[in-house]
């Protein structure tokens, strides 16, 4: 059940809901919750290597994907050019914390997704922390953002049960800033692994 903006409101009233910090009553509208552009980037770029390897097959060691993005921030009110086919990792501005039964679904605002800039996510319930956004521009034009705009929305959906966030180990915690991706180090990988190597003989 997506709640409405009653419902959202007597969340925030009552505590249960945390959304720091909240700039405009605007920002919560009839079924959302409009969401700013933080400052801190990861910025996808061409790396040293040929191509961001998430097997371990050629070599087990985990591989880091440090070298194929760019740390930068920008000030609130500054703007950052998204390129055809970039994406960049980013988070909200707002510092979130959610009821252990509402779940978070994420879109852009349809003023953005217009523009060719493509999101698609969901926070889970519990979470803590800004929300962690990945943003692909698929425009064939640069897109110029400003950094604290109000780019994407939430909407929030009750669960029948409480499912929180930290009941299972996770790979993302808490996080204020954006973080790179850990699909190397999923354990299935592992095993994946070892299925290769014993198809093909390796030893």
């Amino acid at each position: 059940m997506y709640l409405q903006k009653k419902q959202i409101l007597e969340l925030i009233k009552s505590d249960k809901l945390h959304i720091r910090p909240l700039l405009d009553k605007d920002q919560i509208g009839e079924l959302t919750i409009d969401f700013r552009l933080g400052y801190d980037f990861l910025v996808s770029i061409q790396g040293r290597e040929a191509f961001i390897d998430t097997s371990l097959n050629d070599n087990e060691k985990v591989k880091s994907f440090e070298s194929f993005f760019h740390r930068t921030r920008r000030r609130p009110g500054e703007t950052f050019l998204l390129h055809p086919g970039q994406t960049i990792l980013g988070t909200s501005l707002e510092y979130i914390k959610l009821p252990e039964n509402i779940l978070m679904a994420l879109n852009m605002r349809s003023s953005y997704s217009r523009l060719g800039l493509s999101i698609s996510t969901i926070v889970q319930p519990g979470y803590c922390g800004c929300i962690s956004i990945e943003l692909t521009n698929v425009n064939k034009n640069p897109i110029n953002l400003t950094v604290g705009a109000r780019i994407f929305q939430a909407r929030l959906i009750k669960l029948e049960n409480n499912s929180s966030y930290f009941n299972t180990k996770r790979k993302y915690m808490c996080q204020v800033r954006p973080m790179l991706s850990s699909a190397n180090k999923d354990l299935d990988l592992i095993k994946l692994n070892n299925y290769w190597k014993d198809i093909n003989n390796v030893i």
